[in-house]
């Protein structure tokens, strides 16, 4: 409500009927009235300032959204993120460490334990995300990181889940210092403008690619070529038509302008995959091993009404990490080159994806830094940590937030609403699980597109940025990793200068982060180099 709105009320208002003046002299009926009229209006009074105050708190007017758009912008950011919910208990909660103990210290895995913990930290950070950085970013459990801490650190002999959560903790500790000491805002603004954009565009491909494959459209084929359209070099199956359908449909409603395209195809996807699911009877790509057994099936949630739609939420996995066992248990060298390899990897992909969403919005100053920096990187730092003390690994910025950017989500209120949806599913998972991948996925494609418009931004005939810049475009995809690109970009840009003769040109700290990308990428050679397991 504006604030002109109170007043245009009582100017509109009916003028009550003369009646019988009391005692005082003052009608019965116009007491009543003018109580009722006092009391109407405090009561749309304190709406307004209440609603202003949140206008003034996010800067909702000064970034040119509204609240409509934030909280769409944060609904679609839930729905193309909530996978993750589901997927990390498949990820870490089935995997035994090297005792043989699954996540939680049992013999047999706890998905629900660990769905429930997932989405606590998530929404937490996210909150916290926006209200003190008040940035529309949502934080999770960090993909590629959590299969690392389970397949690389977990099964490590000696090793257990405890003492793998202590390395992130410490990983998440040790980011913190460096932010509070400025090392790593110092860093980000280092980087020269064109390859921060080449890092948006390059995660635009990444995220495109994810979305792509997750839904079936790409798969990865029994052939020689390393991937192929759909089944056998055709799109085959009910759940591609669901995917196609949400994505044409997000387009045209796109190109009409209509608000809300995102939302209302994922939503309208999801109907139609409930619909097919409930005539045909599609059901699940794999079995419970995991095993590919229906190669036309949903590709990770079968979509149907539950039967539950509430479910007690355990936090049993809390506080479960050791934070100084992995030295005891490897030793101290190989704990390091460990907390070394967490660390840069979540340091980078953190800085790309804030580039990316800041791009997304048009959120970013003429340095190409988005506002309050140092605070979204305080509150990422905390996160990493806090997933490693709810034993649900590092959690980090997700790119899926630029789905809700692309909505129009401007604001940290965007954040806020993403992680309410978050706790919610706490004690909702069995609504979280209706929205397969194919529904949700094609946002992911469409926002991938939004992002490789920036590309243009890149000068494409100077060789010294440009090679760098395709360079981390073009890695990131088909690496499957947005550190993988960062560091090529980093490396090849500081050689470029160095062998053109512009070393000063280049940011020091950009030489320290070039050579540390060096390290990470002979991270195998050197710990053979040192005898390290």
């Amino acid at each position: 409500m504006s604030r002109s709105e109170p007043n245009a009320a009582k100017s509109g208002a009916k003028p009550s009927k003369p009646s019988k003046p009391n005692k005082s002299g003052t009608s019965t009926s116009s007491t009543r009235s003018s109580s009722a009229s006092s009391t109407s209006s405090t009561s749309s009074t304190d709406t307004a300032f209440k609603e202003n105050a949140i206008t003034r708190f996010f800067e909702i007017s000064k970034r040119q959204s509204t609240v409509g758009r934030e909280l769409r912008g944060g609904l679609v950011t839930f729905f193309t993120m909530a996978y993750i919910v589901v997927l990390n208990p498949l990820i870490i909660g089935t995997t035994k460490d090297s005792t043989g103990q699954f996540l939680g210290g049992g013999s047999t895995p706890n998905l629900q334990m660990v769905a429930a913990c997932t989405a606590l930290v998530a929404g937490v950070m996210t909150i916290l995300m926006g209200v003190v950085a008040n940035y529309p970013l949502a934080l999770a459990t960090g993909l590629g990181l959590n299969a690392f801490v389970a397949f690389g650190i977990a099964t490590l002999p000696k090793m257990t889940w405890a003492d793998a959560m202590g390395l992130v903790v410490i990983e998440g500790l040790i980011i913190l210092v460096l932010v509070l000491t400025g090392f790593r805002q110092a860093v980000f603004r280092a980087v020269p403008g064109q390859l921060k954009t080449a890092i948006s565009v390059g995660i635009g491909l990444f995220i495109t690619i994810i979305g792509l494959f997750d839904s079936g459209i790409v798969r990865k084929p029994a052939g020689p070529t390393p991937v192929e359209l759909g089944v056998g070099g055709f799109l085959a199956g009910w759940p591609a038509v669901v995917f196609v359908f949400g994505l044409l449909a997000i387009v045209v409603m796109m190109v009409n302008h209509v608000k809300g395209a995102i939302l209302y195809g994922i939503i309208g996807s999801t109907v139609l995959a409930i619909i097919l699911e409930a005539i045909f009877s599609i059901g699940s790509q794999t079995d419970a091993s995991g095993k590919v057994v229906n190669p036309t099936g949903w590709g990770l949630n079968v979509p149907k009404i539950p039967n539950d739609w509430l479910a007690k939420p355990d936090f049993g996995l809390l506080g479960q990490f050791d934070l100084l066992g992995s030295f005891a248990a490897i030793g101290v060298v190989s704990a390091v080159l460990l907390i070394f390899t967490l660390m840069l990897a979540d340091f980078f992909d953190t800085m790309g994806t804030v580039v990316a969403i800041g791009k997304e919005g048009d959120l970013l100053d003429e340095h190409d830094n988005p506002p309050h920096v140092e605070r979204i990187l305080v509150v990422d730092s905390l996160a990493a940590a806090a997933g490693g003390a709810a034993s649900v690994s590092s959690n980090t910025s997700y790119i899926e937030s630029a789905s809700g950017v692309g909505e129009g989500a401007r604001t940290g209120l965007a954040s806020v609403v993403t992680g309410v949806l978050f706790l919610f599913a706490t004690f909702l998972a069995p609504l979280v699980e209706i929205v397969p991948y194919e529904a949700a996925t094609p946002a992911l494609v469409i926002v991938g597109f939004l992002m490789m418009t920036q590309v243009r931004d890149i000068t494409w005939d100077d060789l010294e940025i440009a090679v760098p810049a395709f360079l981390t475009i073009v890695l990131m995809p088909f690496t499957y990793s947005i550190t993988a690109g960062i560091g090529a970009g980093f490396v090849t840009y500081v050689l470029l200068k160095l062998v053109r003769g512009k070393a000063k040109s280049v940011h020091p700290l950009l030489w320290l982060v070039s050579a540390l990308f060096i390290v990470y990428f002979a991270i195998d050679p050197i710990k053979s180099w040192l005898g390290v397991a």
